[in-house]
């Protein structure tokens, strides 16, 4: 008896056709679970999001201190980039390395840094502030002694510059601005950024401008701190300003 089956061979592995097997996806496919598009192109991938909370700020002196777009990311401008906005001096070198020394920009008006303050204005703020603390300290002292003696006019003068100290001290660190110079339009200013004097820098300058005085010479040496700026430049600097690097500069 013949054992041909007319139905064709088995298939192969002598079973029923198995269906684990999926084929392959023309031209490889894409992973299970993928989303797919029909062009073949990966998927877009996720825009970063808006803002940074290292976003620029403006500067002290109105420029762009802190940094420019595409500058530093930690509020400093790129290596060569002025910190007052201005390009980037060719010809300069960089703070602390020019001619001033001693952290102090090389000479030259740094770009972006607004006017400085007239002599004018800055004699006249003095003069308000000086006379606001001598008045007050007359108003302690007349009580207790006679301002036609000696001792009187002297302790009126010590205690007005004792409070001119603490005075300049406190309103300097602040904004840079005493009552006189908010009046005639002027701040001091770090002479390096154009920020507010840090409260050392504050204090430092006016026991400068005032213990000399106390201590021996008075007018006299109001006079030699002052014809010391006439000549100074180009930052028209007195001796403390020199002493903390701090320039008088013009709001208006």
């Amino acid at each position: 008896m013949s054992t041909h089956n007319p139905s064709g061979s088995e298939p192969e592995g002598g079973g029923q056709p198995s269906f684990d097997k999926q084929p392959p996806h023309p031209g490889g496919g894409t992973p299970e679970g993928a989303p797919s598009d029909p062009s073949g192109n990966p998927p877009p991938s996720t825009p970063p999001p808006a803002g940074s909370p290292y976003d620029d700020r403006p500067g002290a002196y109105g420029g762009t201190y802190g940094g420019t777009p595409g500058g530093s990311p930690y509020g400093q401008p790129p290596y060569g980039q002025s910190p007052y906005g201005g390009p980037p001096p060719s010809d300069q070198p960089p703070p602390g390395y020019g001619p001033a020394g001693h952290g102090a920009p090389g000479a030259g008006t740094i770009p972006g840094m607004p006017p400085l303050g007239s002599w004018p204005n800055r004699i006249l703020a003095q003069v308000i502030d000086y006379v606001l603390a001598q008045i007050v300290a007359i108003i302690v002292v007349l009580p207790f002694a006679s301002l036609g003696d000696r001792s009187g006019s002297a302790g009126a003068f010590w205690l007005a510059c004792g409070l001119l100290l603490i005075y300049d001290g406190v309103m300097l660190s602040r904004d840079g601005q005493t009552l006189g110079k908010k009046a005639m339009k002027v701040r001091v200013a770090m002479l390096i950024d154009g920020s507010t004097p840090t409260p050392a820098a504050a204090w430092t300058r006016s026991a400068v401008f005032i213990l000399p005085a106390v201590i021996c010479c008075a007018a006299l040496w109001w006079l030699i701190d002052g014809l010391f700026g006439v000549f100074d430049k180009p930052y028209r600097q007195c001796i403390h300003d020199k002493a903390v690097k701090t320039v008088v500069v013009s709001t208006v």
